[in-house]
């Protein structure tokens, strides 16, 4: 027993100090919002205000002074963020989180967006006011690095900070502009479906398919294995930080608006993460001002507003991936068949330092198409060479330029000049002002391929009759300038024809853009307040038609009593995502049981990947309208060929059986919220444990689902459970009207240090649906609490 009292009494004692040692780590490692800091490389004193929720009002005599403060404060609350997006394209992570992110890291390695970068940054203008303010930018940055607190993360993990430089900047800006890429999901995906299912498979989920089909049912296709898709959207899914995904914007003219002003919106769709994606910020110096919203390691804002204007933007979903088979020499593996002979690849040597292991070596072959992907990617089962055209690595990148210029247009042709150099990622960039303009601008660099050539397959490398014929000049691009029906929207839906042709692309399907539309014709004397509530919407416009066609095929007479209560359920739906609703869970699980037994026996372990596809989401309205379909038939049953009416009755049985084991016997209890929910992972709070319950935010019970306006994204799968993954990064309202009372959120907070009270403020509110202001007025703004004052060096 005195052992056992003196063993108690140690590990009270080691409690103790733990708890000390953390309160005291957290009373020191939290950021600086108030007192004084010298700085190096200002000219004049910076007063930096941060306001009620941690967005700091940067006040300076001059934009250097601006930047470099920027940069200071941009650092001390996320330069965790920074470390993981500077490492991803760069092929780093595995040094900070071991063997299990090799994979990853030389995938992104082998893309060329380190090479692309290098080459940009040898040709940049150092007079360019772009590059000066980005250096600045740089110098807060690492002053910070050298001067500040160290984040507790890279403690955890052990690693060192390093300074930052301009390269960083370009592999954040690579990283993003890969994540809005869908290509590489699924033009592999379609190319299998074709070569192993043959062209009625793919021609249906193309959406071009007679209205009749005879089945003859011969031999059977060989199932998909996808092993490319598939390993991309798992490296994807891996990722410490969020990609980019989809988003809503819609801009109102004054003739729309009770106030007679522009009224504008955006919410860019951004996987969820801990922190958040943007960073807030407010700059003002005697000639400039901009309220941006700042990704970690850029300078400048991508979303942004001030009293003169405001702009945003969505996902283009153009088509800027395209894959080249090649054709190697058989006498000699190190060259490729061009139209003009036999050339030999370009070969980049990497290498992947790995913590706590021996470093590991590999080869890009680069083609003139892009890096060769087998090498680089697992379990590729192709043996032909497969090269990846990335328009992002293929042309010059001028987006720190274009960054610069839309933060700091004096016009709309000075915005529109800015936006005509994007070249890629594809970026519906939208626009309203203080004049009565508003505007949308499909902005990236189109091309044109040979007439009847898909994209959406592998092209021919060899053969030259495969190229891109031209790149189209800017004014050929979708835009709207002050329409004649009072504003403009964008939903990452298809977009207005190109010389006279639907642009190939990845579009979203109709359902968001549709209820927008619906919403936005209702009335023309629109608030900031009716706006507001519209981005919190969760009813959508395409699912009861989607359940009426699926119900049509659901014979009642062989339901039994319970199963009709459920169809009853569903039928009355009026397709809103409301918590308590029951509508959206039987659909959904309804809807999942009809996918797998339509394309599971064909699509196989490629299953999951397909449905989780926007390729899905586009072609599920056709497909339930299909009387008859290759799809129907389930190839593993050898006596019999099944119907639609097969399918959709044995799926919503299926369902039912299902959710009564997952929720109980009485439907009335199925509601939404008992299976949906939604939690902000931190990188490292993803290991579980105590370190999820210190960095994660939520678990949180949520409204909204797959493409509503309010989007909360999650994947369909056998568990009946939806974790939401992605939706709005941040809801911004912009009424010019009262512009210094615009308003926005974010998901969690505005800073990314755990010991912040600023790390998870906003959290409720987002989940709720409310706002914060976006202050702008000086008087309002010098009445902050905290204010941190940097001076000059001396």
């Amino acid at each position: 027993m005195k052992f056992l009292r003196r063993f108690l009494k140690i590990l009270l004692i080691l409690v103790v100090l733990v708890v000390v040692f953390v309160w005291l780590y957290s009373k020191t490692y939290h950021p600086n919002y108030s007192g004084e800091l010298e700085l190096k490389n200002i000219s004049n004193k910076v007063t930096v205000y941060f306001d009620d929720v941690g967005v700091p009002h940067i006040n300076a005599q001059n934009q250097k002074d601006a930047y470099v403060a920027l940069g200071y404060v941009h650092a001390q609350d996320r330069l965790w963020q920074m470390e993981l997006m500077r490492r991803i394209a760069a092929g780093r992570l595995s040094e900070i989180f071991g063997k299990d992110l090799v994979r990853v890291d030389q995938f992104f390695g082998g893309l060329g967006i380190e090479e692309a970068a290098n080459k940009t940054i040898a040709g940049l203008d150092k007079t360019a006011e772009s590059y000066i303010l980005t250096q600045a930018y740089l110098n807060g940055v690492n002053q910070f690095i050298e001067e500040g607190k160290t984040p507790l993360e890279f403690t955890l993990v052990g690693v060192k900070k390093e300074k930052y430089t301009l390269k960083d900047i370009y592999n954040v800006f690579g990283y993003m502009s890969f994540s809005f890429a869908a290509a590489h999901k699924t033009d592999p995906l379609l190319t299998e479906v074709k070569e192993k299912l043959g062209a009625s498979y793919l021609n249906e989920l193309l959406s071009k398919n007679p209205d009749y089909l005879t089945i003859i049912k011969t031999s059977l296709p060989d199932k998909i294995e996808a092993t490319f898709s598939k390993t991309v959207a798992s490296i994807m899914d891996e990722l410490p930080i969020s990609p980019f995904i989809g988003s809503n914007s819609w801009v109102l003219a004054p003739e729309k608006t009770k106030n007679g002003k522009v009224i504008f919106e955006n919410d860019p769709h951004i996987a969820y993460s801990q922190p958040s994606v943007w960073y807030q910020n407010h700059i003002k110096t005697p000639d400039f001002e901009i309220y941006g919203f700042n990704i970690a390691l850029m300078p400048f804002p991508l979303l942004g507003h001030n009293h003169e204007y405001a702009y945003g933007l969505t996902m283009f979903e153009n088509d800027d991936v395209n894959f080249y088979v090649e054709e190697e020499n058989p006498e000699n593996s190190l060259e490729y068949k061009t139209e003009n002979g036999y050339q030999k690849y370009e070969l980049r040597d990497k290498t992947i330092h790995v913590k706590n292991e021996k470093d590991t070596s590999f080869q890009v072959k680069v083609s003139k198409h892009g890096p060769i992907m087998n090498g680089l990617i697992e379990h590729i089962k192709d043996k032909r060479p497969i090269a990846m055209n990335w328009i992002y690595t293929q042309l010059p990148n001028e987006m720190l330029d274009v960054s610069y210029g839309i933060s700091h247009a004096n016009s709309l042709k000075d915005f529109r000049n800015s936006v005509a150099r994007i070249h890629a990622p594809g970026l519906n960039v939208m626009y309203g002002d203080a004049k009565d303009n508003v505007a949308c601008f499909s902005s990236a660099k189109l091309y044109e391929l040979r007439d009847g050539l898909s994209t959406k397959t592998y092209l021919n490398g060899a053969s030259g009759e495969d190229e891109i014929l031209e790149f189209l000049p800017f004014d050929e691009n979708p835009q709207a300038i002050n329409p004649s029906w009072n504003y403009v929207y964008s939903a990452n839906n298809q977009v207005d024809s190109v010389k006279g042709k639907i642009y190939p692309g990845y579009y979203l399907p109709e359902d968001r853009a549709k209820r927008i539309v619906e919403l936005l014709e209702q009335k023309d004397d629109f608030t900031k307040e009716e706006v507001a509530n519209m981005t919190y919407d969760v009813k959508s416009s395409t699912v009861p038609n989607i359940i009426r066609n699926l119900l049509k095929n659901v014979d009642k007479s062989e339901l039994l009593a319970s199963e009709r209560k459920a169809f009853s359920e569903l039928e009355n739906w009026d397709g809103n995502y409301l918590k308590t609703a029951v509508g959206p869970t039987i659909y959904n699980r309804f809807l999942y049981e009809f996918l797998k037994a339509t394309y599971k026996d064909e699509l196989g372990a490629s299953f999951n990947l397909f449905i989780n596809s926007n390729l899905q989401d586009k072609v599920l309205p056709n497909q339930i309208n299909r009387k008859n379909s290759v799809w129907w038939d389930n190839i593993d049953t050898k006596d019999k060929i099944e119907t639609r009416r097969d399918i959709v009755q044995a799926s919503f049985k299926s369902a039912f059986s299902f959710l009564q084991n997952q929720l109980g016997a009485n439907v009335d209890d199925w509601t939404w919220n008992r299976v949906i929910s939604v939690e902000y992972e931190h990188a490292i709070g993803k290991a579980g444990g105590l370190l999820r319950k210190l960095f994660n935010l939520g678990p949180y019970e949520t409204i909204g689902g797959n493409e509503v306006i309010n989007n909360q994204i999650f994947k369909l799968d056998s568990t009946g459970y939806y974790k939401v993954t992605a939706g709005p990064s941040t809801r911004r309202v912009i009424d010019f009207s009262d512009v210094e009372n615009s308003i926005a959120i974010v998901p969690t907070g505005q800073s990314g240090n755990v010991f912040s009270k600023y790390y998870k403020n906003q959290t409720k509110r987002y989940l709720e649906g409310k706002f914060v202001k976006m202050k702008l007025n000086q008087a309002e703004i010098e009445q902050s609490k905290n204010i941190l004052v940097f001076k000059p060096m001396e």
